[in-house]
């Protein structure tokens, strides 16, 4: 099954707590919508960069990035 992690980046002082708030609603979201297979959680880049982000089957991308606006995506490949 091909997946696609859709990320939302936060930069500045408050980015870590802004994207851990952000990753929360994401995975109420993906409850909501009752998605298969999602992976939500945080990620440290910089001190002043974190991410957000919500692994999806690859079937949802159009609608959830035009729905969620994600500031970018990748094919998400598990290790």
């Amino acid at each position: 099954m091909k997946r696609i992690k859709l990320i939302w980046d936060f930069r500045g002082p408050n980015a870590k707590p802004i994207a851990e708030h952000h990753a929360i609603h994401l995975q109420e979201f993906a409850i909501s919508e009752a998605l298969q297979h999602t992976i939500c959680k945080t990620e440290e880049i910089s001190e002043m960069h974190h991410i957000a982000y919500l692994v999806v089957e690859e079937k949802h991308m159009n609608d959830l990035r035009e729905r969620l606006k994600p500031n970018r995506g990748q094919h998400y490949i598990e290790n």
